[in-house]
């Protein structure tokens, strides 16, 4: 079993005849395990400065197909699929109720996660994420950010054939008839205040859709759960263990 930064147990999953590379950090940890999920073409080496400091509890997550270690799909798939697939993995895993964590492309199937299996989701974190997605390339846009620029961080890791198919999976997506659904569902939506690939308005519309939910500018551009990821990590671990009904919104 191999290893990477944070030391997650790193193992391989066959869904539907797809092998995906899933990481998981303290595995067995009390409490509801959280999923995060990845900006396109990113994988798990690129998540775990975020995910290594989220501590007091089991955290998993995985590279899409044709991402770090999971082989480029046999042929495209959708959002419902993935969030099927995703799902599944869950319950291998032994996670009956998870909380969702989502960053830009992982914010959109978060979103799907939600919608898709309600009765599954206990708390839901949207970063610079969208209700929309209209825009192709995105990952491609997000070489250009302005922290991505100033950092060096190195998130591509995918296939040509990995790109096309995360993308052509939200090609012309929309959560916005089905987010007022989700009114019951605690929700924390954060977004860069310098993030030139998904403005703060996108983040402005989630929250108006869900009743309750929490929204939050924060210093950074699109990048911001990497780049400022001791604060993301701080911010989302106050959400996740706030009580019931609790508002952790900061001034």
């Amino acid at each position: 079993m191999s290893r990477i930064g944070g030391n997650p147990a790193i193992r391989n999953e066959h869904v539907y005849g797809q092998k995906l590379r899933v990481a998981r950090w303290r595995e067995g940890a009390a409490g509801t395990p959280l999923l995060f999920l990845n900006g396109i073409g990113a994988d798990i080496a690129a998540a775990a400065p975020l995910l290594g400091r989220l501590h007091g509890r089991e955290i998993w997550t995985l590279d899409m197909p044709g991402v770090g270690g999971s082989p480029d799909a046999l042929m495209p798939y959708g959002a419902p699929t993935m969030a099927a697939i995703v799902m599944e993995i869950a319950d291998r895993l032994g996670h009956k109720a998870i909380d969702v964590a989502g960053f830009s492309w992982g914010g959109a199937l978060a979103q799907q996660i939600a919608i898709q299996f309600p009765d599954r989701v206990r708390r839901l974190v949207l970063m610079a994420t969208t209700p929309v997605m209209g825009a192709p390339g995105i990952g491609w846009a997000a070489m250009f950010d302005d922290d991505m620029q100033a950092s060096g961080l190195k998130i591509q890791t995918a296939t040509p054939l990995g790109i096309a198919y995360q993308t052509a999976a939200m090609a012309g997506w929309t959560s916005t008839p089905y987010l007022p659904s989700l009114k019951t569902l605690p929700t924390l939506v954060l977004m860069g205040e310098r993030d030139g690939v998904m403005p703060a308005c996108y983040g402005q519309m989630i929250a108006s859709l869900i009743d309750g939910a929490e929204l939050e500018v924060v210093p950074g551009s699109h990048l911001f759960p990497f780049t400022h990821a001791a604060a993301t990590a701080t911010r989302i671990s106050a959400f996740l263990d706030a009580a019931p009904g609790a508002s952790q919104a900061v001034a």
